[in-house]
């Protein structure tokens, strides 16, 4: 019999960050379990350590730099894996941001699509048909509404919010995944349509999702979901992984993948 398809999977992540390269990984390996499709992963890194407006800035000017070498590897699609770093470059950004690091792994001879983790949400999100959520993010309160103000942008109501104020990003991966339900049922978040249980890729919460969609009775995604099942579409695969909440549990596996899609 033959082989199933492997994928590559390539990875642009903040130095500091050791959770996508986890949560990811986990998603599409539990996916493995009921689909035939297999994956490696590969990352390259770009600097920083604190969250903040000058060290995003500076980070993302490397991402060119991680897309080619992540193009030389000749990955099947590329991940940007830091939400707010595209968030704070500016209202609508991933677009840009995704196009032009298409365009350096097309400069390269390896053409590869670029999911960014802030397109992955806002889509994810749209694709639920989820206008109005409440969130949780480990950012400081600044960067926070930064992010606020971007889903607002793309015609996402945030209805309740809480910024955890973490600014050190190794921190943020070491805050504990079973403290967010509760958090999340704090939040006034009875007229909202979805939960996002982590605004941020850094901040574990996969194992977390399906009990907090379980207490507050309504679909639960992070950002790290939303990349994955965007990845699955750029690929041309159905987005269906166990154990990650109401986005890929095989509802949306065939939703189309917008690019460069116009803010709502």
């Amino acid at each position: 019999m033959p082989h199933p398809p492997t994928y590559r999977i390539g990875q642009i992540v903040p130095s500091s960050n050791v959770t996508m390269e986890t949560e990811v990984p986990a998603i599409l390996r539990a996916r493995q379990r009921v689909a035939p499709e297999r994956f490696t992963f590969h990352s390259s890194r770009m600097r920083m350590t604190h969250v903040t407006p000058e060290q995003l800035r500076a980070m993302d000017a490397d991402s060119d730099r991680c897309a080619v070498e992540l193009s030389d590897a000749h990955v099947d699609v590329l991940g940007y894996a830091c939400l707010v770093a595209i968030m704070s470059m500016g209202l609508g950004y991933h677009r840009e941001a995704e196009q032009r690091l298409h365009a350096r792994t097309v400069e390269n001879g390896a053409p590869a699509p670029v999911v960014t983790s802030a397109g992955a949400l806002v889509q994810g999100l749209h694709t639920m048909g989820a206008r109005k959520v409440a969130l949780l993010a480990p950012y400081m309160r600044p960067l926070t509404r930064t992010v606020v103000d971007y889903l607002t942008h793309e015609g996402i109501e945030v209805l309740d919010y809480r910024a955890l104020e973490i600014p050190n990003n190794l921190d943020v991966a070491a805050h504990d995944p079973a403290r967010l339900p509760e958090l999340a049922r704090a939040l006034d978040h009875g007229d909202a349509d979805a939960v996002v249980l982590s605004a941020c890729v850094q901040m574990p919460s996969l194992g977390a999702i399906e009990e907090a969609e379980q207490i507050l009775g309504k679909p639960v995604v992070s950002a790290a979901v939303c990349t994955a099942h965007q990845l699955l579409r750029a690929l041309d695969l159905p987005a269906v992984a166990p154990g990650a909440g109401h986005l890929l549990s095989g509802a949306y596996a065939e939703a189309p993948l917008v690019r460069g899609a116009s803010s709502a």
